[in-house]
């Protein structure tokens, strides 16, 4: 499922127009965005977590040439899913 599907599918089933989903989606999307940025977690109930993750530097090689490279830290989101998410697919 791309947004686009799921924009059409969040309006079929909230029986809104394809705008206000569009909306919807842009809204949530930017609220985790902001809510990680600031190193706070996100969490939906019976979804999952969002969180930000910190990788570490390390060296690493170009697989082109072979040469070591520095790769720098980073912060990275992560998801972690809840248990009903977990249990709906299993």
């Amino acid at each position: 499922m791309n947004k686009t599907e799921l924009i059409e599918h969040i309006a079929k089933n909230a029986d809104i127009s394809k705008a206000a989903a569009t909306r919807a989606l842009e809204s949530f999307i930017g609220a985790v965005k902001s809510t990680l940025q600031k190193e706070e977690s996100v969490s939906l109930v019976g979804f999952g977590t969002f969180t930000v993750g910190k990788r570490e530097g390390r060296i690493g090689r170009n697989p082109r040439t072979g040469d070591e490279i520095k790769i720098k830290e980073a912060r990275v989101p992560k998801f972690r899913p809840g248990k009903a998410l977990k249990d709906a697919l299993n």
